[in-house]
């Protein structure tokens, strides 16, 4: 499994975002494993945001800007079978000692990655679209 982390740790790149003696077990998880992640993932992420949209029978594609932002946050946070996709996207790039720590931590952490999701779709709406 060694290897495997290794490739993990190659194909993500370094952390993003500030790692101080100050931050916090969160912080320093969500600068070194989730950014990097969903910066690898962000193609992805676009597409399946799309793919969905679509199959909700494309009303997301009709709305005004305030309002898919809008429609972005709420499908995230209410559709659960969505956000566990989402949220299985990410896991698939941890590392088994990083799992390990996320599952002490699983529900800080899910926050943050899905709040994070959330504001990377709605900064880049120009490319959610037919």
């Amino acid at each position: 499994m060694e290897a495997r982390d290794n490739n993990v740790l190659e194909l993500r790149g370094e952390a993003l975002g500030t790692i101080t003696n100050q931050s916090t077990a969160e912080e320093t998880f969500q600068n070194r494993t989730l950014r990097p992640i969903l910066k690898l993932q962000n193609d992805l992420f676009i597409q399946v945001f799309i793919n969905y949209a679509i199959k909700q029978k494309s009303a997301f594609f009709s709305l005004s800007p305030d309002k898919k932002m809008a429609y972005i946050e709420n499908v995230i946070h209410r559709d659960i079978k969505f956000r566990n996709s989402l949220k299985g996207m990410v896991i698939a790039f941890f590392t088994l000692d990083e799992y390990a720590e996320y599952i002490q931590i699983s529900s800080n952490l899910n926050k943050r990655m899905m709040n994070m999701l959330i504001e990377r779709l709605k900064s880049q709406i120009q490319l959610i679209e037919l």
